[in-house]
């Protein structure tokens, strides 16, 4: 592999760079992140190590890994040929789910192509202007995370191209004009990202090999399992055993030094933003800050401040002890692999560690084997055949209450615990992860049938979460309302045989007043209707 060495510092130093000019920004966000008031469990910052410490050691550790072997089994071909077209100007990497720069195995094998066939290297992203019910909350996040994917490229003299438009009418075109010898991928399992992949493989010449690379999960979805998976319980262990494989130290993507005949087209930022398709009335959120550089921020937050409370405090919404990390790693931004290398360093903190890493690796990897292997990831169709029987049997059950949609995104029920958690996914674009099963079920309960139920769940999520339109938010609605990865429970009106959730448990578990006070107070925020129209 080339490199040249002299300008690895300049890469290091751009991110020093930017890592002090964000820094005292990040650090008041982060305070911001909310936290339910009253008493808290104590939160302490890890002795003699200053703000950004993370940063400087990540960089170090990447450059450390120079020269490691990239694990095939990371990729798969999805093209007949497998040679890159000769007399060709250039390797390319369709940037889709995966957009970072560093820890990103799907570019770390594109540029190791380009130098082993000594061509430059280009990355496109193509944007549609508007995906399933996303608003412009995850738009602005997924764009302002790219303007620093852009000033990255260009300190490593890598070729970034934003496409506008499906990537069947622009990617095969932009693959002839600029004589490219090879497209790399990542993976993405929903329907919509397989529907691009495959067309594109046939638009794409015959004799350009197409690479998949599965980046965003530590062990790649088909070599985790080649069939869809009962539960965890079913995957962890084949997840576990190829850890040490897959769970490995990850190289720097270098300056390139074999440059573009011309350069990418200025992209004016401006114009894209407000050329989106979408509801520009659902904001951005205050808390979290867009790209790689916010989201490894928030990484050593978590490390410093809540990780070794996360084990036993986790699920008590009153408690700041989650990692906030889904938004980054859901569009991205941040590698789940160098989030769980970086935690388990953490020392003292065992208990908190695995908690942490079952979530992270065995959870959210099952999310992605549903999605992959069962087409219908987001209907009552993909339920498990005892609960659709459960759920079908139960469709006509009396219910007490009934919303519509427009009820439950307004947070107008009788429930002021469901509304404090709607409202908080209405102001901040997340919801504790207990709160989401209780607020799913709820809505099983209040609406006329479990497919509506469903929708309603889904539309909401997709459209209000930063990390909306995942595997997990789908997996999620799907074990709430239809009881995906679960198992039968006491059968009782409505729910049959799904797992039921009620306030009284909620009460038991954590301080459900304490919840509704902070989001009650926000119901009165003469500010929140300019914010936020629903």
């Amino acid at each position: 592999m080339f490199h040249i060495r002299v300008l690895i510092f300049r890469s290091i130093r751009d991110l020093t760079t930017n890592m002090s000019a964000n820094k005292n920004n990040l650090k008041r966000q982060m305070k911001s992140t909310i936290s339910a008031g009253g008493k808290q469990p104590k939160l302490t910052g890890e002795k003699g190590k200053e703000s950004g410490w993370l940063l400087k050691e990540v960089a170090e550790l990447r450059r450390a890994a120079q020269g490691c072997e990239f694990n095939k089994k990371r990729l798969r071909y999805l093209s007949d040929t497998q040679k890159v077209k000769q007399s060709s100007q250039g390797v390319l990497y369709w940037m889709s789910r995966d957009q970072r720069i560093q820890d990103n195995w799907a570019l770390i094998y594109s540029q190791q192509l380009a130098l082993a066939e000594k061509l430059p290297l280009h990355i496109c992203f193509c944007l549609v202007p508007k995906f399933l019910d996303a608003t412009y909350r995850q738009y602005a996040f997924m764009l302002k995370g790219l303007q620093e994917v852009v000033k990255e490229c260009k300190s490593l003299d890598i070729e970034f191209h934003l496409l506008s438009g499906e990537p069947v009418h622009n990617l095969p075109a932009f693959v002839k004009s600029w004589n490219i010898g090879a497209v790399v991928t990542d993976f993405n399992p929903l329907r919509i990202s397989l529907q691009w992949i495959d067309t594109v493989k046939k638009h794409l010449p015959s004799d350009i090999p197409f690479i998949q690379v599965d980046a965003h999960n530590v062990v790649p979805c088909w070599e985790a399992s080649t069939k869809l998976e009962y539960g965890a319980r079913t995957i962890r262990g084949k997840i576990t055993k190829h850890l040490q494989e897959f769970l490995t130290d990850m190289p720097l993507v270098d300056t390139h030094p074999y440059c573009a005949s011309r350069a990418a087209k200025i992209i004016d930022w401006e114009e894209v933003l407000s050329s989106l398709e979408v509801d520009h009335n659902v904001c951005e959120v205050e808390w979290a800050q867009p790209g790689t550089t916010g989201g490894m921020f928030m990484l050593e937050s978590f490390i410093d401040q809540r990780l070794h409370i996360f084990a036993t405090h986790r699920n008590n919404p009153n408690s700041d002890a989650v990692s906030h990390l889904s938004p980054w790693i859901h569009a991205g931004q941040l590698s789940a692999q160098r989030v769980v290398m970086q935690v388990k360093r953490k020392k003292n903190a065992s208990e908190s560690v695995a908690s942490f890493i079952e979530e992270i690796v065995v959870r959210r990897e099952l999310a992605d084997n549903f999605c992959f292997y069962n087409q219908n990831y987001d209907n009552i169709s993909g339920a498990y055949d005892w609960a659709k029987k459960t759920l079908q049997e139960h469709a006509k059950d009396r219910r007490q209450y009934l919303y519509t949609k427009k009820e439950l995104e307004s947070a107008e029920t009788h429930d002021q615990l469901w509304n404090a958690a709607q409202r908080q996914l209405l102001l901040e674009g997340k919801m504790h992860g207990f709160l989401r099963m209780y607020w799913a079920k709820k809505i099983l309960e209040w609406t006329a049938s479990p497919e509506e139920a469903l929708s309603i769940a889904i539309y909401l999520n997709d459209r209000l979460s930063l990390d909306g339109c995942d595997p997990n938010g789908y997996v999620g609605c799907m074990w709430s309302i239809c009881g995906i990865h679960d198992q039968g429970w006491a059968e009782r009106p409505i729910f049959g045989k799904i797992r039921y959730m009620n306030y009284a448990g909620c009460k038991r578990k954590f301080d459900v007043e304490q919840f509704e006070r902070k989001y009650a107070a926000i119901k009165k925020n003469p500010n929140l209707n300019a914010k936020i129209s629903v």
